[in-house]
């Protein structure tokens, strides 16, 4: 029977070495032991081989590639077919699924299942255009609305598959999330506080912060920046009622600015300090009497970053019906106990991370960190492993990102030059694959692949049957170990503040929204974790 189609060269050359040689694994290695000879030999049309040969080939790969050179010089795609087999031999599994749920969330998250998208009561689909559009999970949604279920789709195309839509602005999911997060603010924490418990156990609200002393140049004022966690817990959410700083904000909606707004500090010695919620309140721009700054006049003010008014200037949606959905996802989530979901998708700008983390904020707000319904899990990010193995020294300027009070760490850096120190200091990274498995096209490709799967002409041979292959890989090489891949126990507080330099550099340690428009691939933001 014809099973997956192979390359005619690597077919010919396959059964010519393998005369005489019983064992696959040998074969293999004496295919590929004259690199540059093999390489040239490739390229041929494509021809059908039946599954069970064409799984023992692949599996001859794996299990020499592994022995000679490493488990991790053998990767796939975390779609992929192969990919479960991948990371059960210790592979590395390519994600895609964003760095931030990682960095708000913690490392060991790993979403809700998908059979508790129908139990949810309310589901934001959020991104374009999501997967459940076309893909099996969508009878699951359907099923969850016969229970009542409130579905919202937020992306720049309406679908069919919810109750309610809102058509935004390709690049500007971040400016509705902020918006939606600064009624939550203002109306579930100050006006009424139902998730005050929540906050106070599970999220890093009450957290002390330390502000660095910063002279404002424009008016020649004190004025403070937001610097590192202090490792202190406060015994309340606020420290409003004593005395108050100005502080600087990062603001990027009308170029590379500052927000001017005050928080209550409390002295430390010769520190002030406040909390993450009261630092929270002021990047949101939810006021609060008799603290200094510049502050929004009410949620029908345009002018001042994040009211439901002003994301309408960038996103397209009216203010009334971004007040709406926050106020439904806040009564929502207080009325069920936290069952409500956000099934995220492609986001349309370069700062998708920023956009993810604002999202994600809704969710750690309302008590619902378990609903972010993310794809993907644990694995290699895909993009830092392309740029730092497929990809040539960029020109792009990473320092140009920063922020207006910026310490320059990134002044003329490449972001290939900001993977490579992330990884010198025990980032994770996988070294360049021999056996490469992807489930569509991806390039550019990294150089002297062995073996490269997938589905179109230009790789050596299309997936043959998972089953097969691993049931191959065991026959030659013996079942495979379990790799134990760490974890934690899920207990850490959620973090609304990610503290870490380069996301300071890049003033977006908190909630922040960034425009669409010119970006890098690879932001240092991305390898923080």
């Amino acid at each position: 029977m014809g099973g997956s189609q192979v390359n005619q060269a690597l077919v010919r050359l396959y059964f010519e070495v393998g005369e005489g040689v019983r064992d696959p694994v040998a074969a293999w290695a004496k295919l590929t032991g004259n690199p540059q000879q093999y390489r040239q030999a490739r390229g041929e049309r494509q021809v059908p081989l039946d599954d069970e040969t064409a799984a023992e080939l692949v599996a001859a790969a794996m299990v020499y590639t592994t022995a000679r050179h490493g488990a991790e010089r053998v990767a796939a795609l975390a779609t992929s077919p192969l990919a479960r087999l991948v990371g059960g031999l210790g592979g590395a599994v390519l994600t895609e699924h964003p760095c931030a749920p990682d960095q708000v969330l913690g490392p060991s998250f790993t979403g809700p299942g998908a059979a508790d998208w129908a139990r949810a009561a309310y589901v934001l689909l959020w991104g374009e255009n999501n997967r459940l559009v076309r893909t099996p999970d969508t009878p699951l949604v359907i099923a969850g609305r016969y229970k009542g279920q409130k579905v919202v789709a937020i992306g720049t195309h309406p679908t069919r598959l919810s109750d309610e839509t809102l058509v935004v602005r390709p690049g500007t999911d971040g400016a509705l999330a902020m918006a939606m997060g600064h009624v939550l603010l203002k109306e579930f924490y100050l006006d009424r506080a139902p998730f005050d418990r929540h906050a106070m156990d599970r999220t890093d609200l009450p957290s002390l912060v330390r502000l660095r002393s910063r002279q404002d140049t424009p008016t020649g004022r004190e004025a403070y920046v937001p610097g590192g966690l202090l490792g202190g817990v406060c015994d309340r959410l606020s420290l409003y009622g004593g005395e108050a700083v100005e502080v600087l904000l990062p603001r990027f909606d009308d170029g590379a600015g500052v927000l001017r707004r005050g928080v209550p500090v409390l002295r430390d010695g010769d520190d002030l300090v406040t909390t993450v919620f009261d630092l929270l309140l002021a990047v949101y721009g939810v006021a609060r009497p008799g603290l200094p700054g510049v502050w929004p006049g009410g949620y029908e003010d345009r002018g001042e970053p994040y009211t439901p008014a002003w994301q309408e200037t960038c996103t397209g949606v009216p203010a009334s019906r971004a007040l709406k959905i926050a106020r439904e996802l806040g009564v929502t989530a207080e009325k069920t106990g936290g069952r409500c979901v956000i099934v995220p998708g492609r986001l349309e700008t370069p700062h998708a991370d920023t956009a993810y983390r604002a999202m994600l904020a809704l969710l750690v707000l309302t008590g619902c960190g378990g609903g972010w319904a993310q794809t993907g899990g644990a694995g290699i990010p895909l993009v830092p492993y392309l740029c730092l193995h497929a990809c040539g020294e960029d020109r792009a300027d990473v320092g140009a990102l920063s922020w207006a009070l910026s310490d320059g760490l990134f002044a003329r850096r490449t972001s290939r030059s900001v993977l490579l120190e992330a990884v010198a200091a025990g980032w994770p990274m996988a070294p360049s694959p021999r056996v490469l498995a992807l489930p569509r096209p991806i390039y550019p490709l990294p150089p002297d692949v062995d073996l490269l799967i997938g589905p179109d002409e230009h790789c050596d041979m299309s997936p043959p049957d998972a089953d097969l292959v691993a049931r191959a890989v065991a026959r030659l090489a013996g079942p495979a170990d379990p790799i134990e891949r760490g974890g934690g126990t899920g207990e850490a507080r959620m973090r609304l503040l990610v503290d870490h330099a380069w996301m300071h550099e890049y003033g977006e340690a908190l909630p922040i929204y960034r425009p669409p428009g010119l970006g890098i691939p690879l932001k240092p933001t991305h390898l923080v974790r």
